[in-house]
């Protein structure tokens, strides 16, 4: 069993493309041949722009450096993920800020509920402020080193049964949420119940009423179609998500430094056209949306605020991640939870 988690991503990865499993786990432990996991569906702008690196890096390292590509949760779930990337058994993953909060919790500070209103104070942070530096220097503690910040949008809600128009319409409800101890304590503030629920099985879970509503950007709900089993959303815009592209450190470093740079320059490339291609398919994803039927909502989200203030949300968060943290936070974000 433990040989074949270590050798679980290469070797799939191979016998993705090669014929025989003994000729592909042979290729597979090539010093080029390496491997990377996502969480997201086929058809979402990380996915494509992720396949659109991975091949360009082919391509400019005469295949030195061939990273195949798995997408929608072929390797495992996020957690599993992550575990395999610090393991070694995957070079490469593209991971969620939610997730990635319950590894480092620092790294979940950007989705702290309504602390951005828009994305040019967020970047700010995240690309060259001392949040991201800090997230990053925190990742590299753990042997993972982080490239840039793929975009995942603000969050509203989802829901079969009934509208969210308000705060109390929310009560009891079954909310899916990934793993993050943000979103949860989220949800069970404004007295839902969440729940988590791998991203791949999300779909399944509403259609069967395991859970009642989930909670995603536009674009990713969309491109995982949940539209075609829930009927209302509520733009709530509660909280925002990114997946941080992440390396092994160790296999980083095996990488000849001009590889390294190829590598980087391409994932850089992949995170601008993804940013923007993101933008543009959330400002269209509405009308497609409102075309398979599905009614929207504007809650009022000072009384959202108002809740989580009322309940400690803030101050609680601002003692688990620190003053110095929270204050480099607040310096882009301005006074939260006043």
């Amino acid at each position: 069993m433990e040989l074949t988690r270590r050798n679980f991503g290469r070797g799939l990865a191979a016998a993705a493309i090669l014929p025989g499993g003994l000729s592909g786990a042979v290729r597979a432990q090539t010093a080029g041949r390496m491997s990377m996991g996502s969480p997201m569906p086929q058809t979402h702008p990380i996915t494509t722009s992720l396949i659109q690196a991975v091949e360009d890096i082919r391509r400019e390292t005469g295949g030195q450096v061939d990273i195949e590509f798995f997408p929608n949760s072929q390797l495992g779930s996020e957690l599993s993920m992550q575990s395999q990337l610090r393991s070694g058994a995957i070079d490469f993953t593209a991971t969620s800020v939610s997730s990635l909060q319950g590894l480092v919790p620092l790294v979940g500070m950007p989705g702290v509920a309504f602390a951005f209103n828009g994305y040019g104070d967020l970047w700010r942070a995240l690309d060259d402020g001392e949040l991201g530096v800090e997230v990053r220097a925190a990742l590299g503690k753990l042997g993972l080193k982080a490239f840039r910040v793929l975009d995942n949008g603000f969050r509203h809600v989802i829901t079969g049964a009934k509208p969210v128009k308000a705060v109390t319409d929310l009560n009891g409800m079954k909310i899916r949420v990934p793993p993050s101890p943000l979103l949860t304590s989220l949800f069970k503030v404004l007295g839902a119940s969440p729940t988590t629920i791998n991203l791949a099985e999300t779909y399944a879970a509403l259609q069967t009423k395991v859970a009642d509503g989930m909670e995603n950007s536009l674009p990713n709900i969309e491109a995982t179609k949940v539209y075609e089993v829930q009927k209302f959303i509520a733009r709530t815009g509660h909280s925002w998500d990114g997946l941080w592209i992440l390396a092994n450190q160790n296999a980083w470093d095996r990488l000849p430094t001009d590889h390294q740079a190829i590598v980087a320059k391409h994932f850089n490339a992949a995170v601008d056209r993804q940013r923007k291609e993101f933008l543009e398919m959330e400002a269209s994803s509405e009308g497609r949306l409102k075309a398979f039927g599905i009614e929207f909502t504007d809650p009022d989200r000072e009384q959202f605020r108002k809740a989580l203030i009322q309940a400690g949300y803030y101050a609680d968060w601002k003692q688990k991640f620190g003053a110095k943290a929270w204050a480099d936070l607040e310096r882009f974000t301005g006074p939260l939870g006043t």
